[in-house]
């Protein structure tokens, strides 16, 4: 069972992130578009694990209290596009003590620096045109465990335990 910690986007910011992917593909940008029911922001990646109640164990121990999150600007990691995140000292906090928490239980994760970022395309060809993401806002309250499963058509994300503000 692959498993990682995300926040679930909401409708608006989705909408604003389609709306990108659409103009990438009216320029000629192709890849494999991330589907708008797996748009997420990754908080930690742990990977193959076998014990989602050991890790909801140790997310229960981490409390926050709600902030908000905006999209802004865009970049990419070679041929994997994305849309970034405002800077913001709530969202860096709730990375850092999920991390922590998960270290103190010993489960294994990525330890790349956290970078926020929604995947918006992967194995992009062609040029980024010029296109800026909306800054749309949203609330976070909820913090999700997930479990990606490889399915016909892609990656199949489900939310397999969450924690609140």
């Amino acid at each position: 069972m692959r498993l990682f910690i995300a926040i679930n986007l909401s409708d608006d910011m989705k909408d604003a992130l389609e709306s990108v992917q659409d103009q990438m593909y009216d320029n000629g940008v192709r890849g494999n578009f991330t589907s708008r029911e797996n748009m997420h922001l990754t908080l930690a990646f742990i990977g193959e694990y076998p014990d989602k109640d050991r890790v909801m164990d140790a997310l229960a121990t981490v409390f926050f209290s709600e902030f908000p999150l905006s999209l802004k600007g865009m970049g990419s990691f070679r041929d994997l596009w994305w849309a970034g995140m405002d800077e913001s000292a709530p969202l860096a906090a709730v990375a850092r003590r999920i991390r922590r928490a998960l270290a103190e239980q010993d489960i294994p994760f990525d330890r790349k620096c956290f970078s926020p970022h929604i995947t918006l395309i992967r194995k992009a060809t062609g040029n980024m045109p010029g296109i800026q993401v909306e800054p749309v806002s949203m609330y976070v309250d909820t913090i999700s465990l997930m479990r990606s499963d490889r399915g016909k058509h892609g990656m199949i994300y489900t939310a397999v335990g969450e924690i609140k503000a």
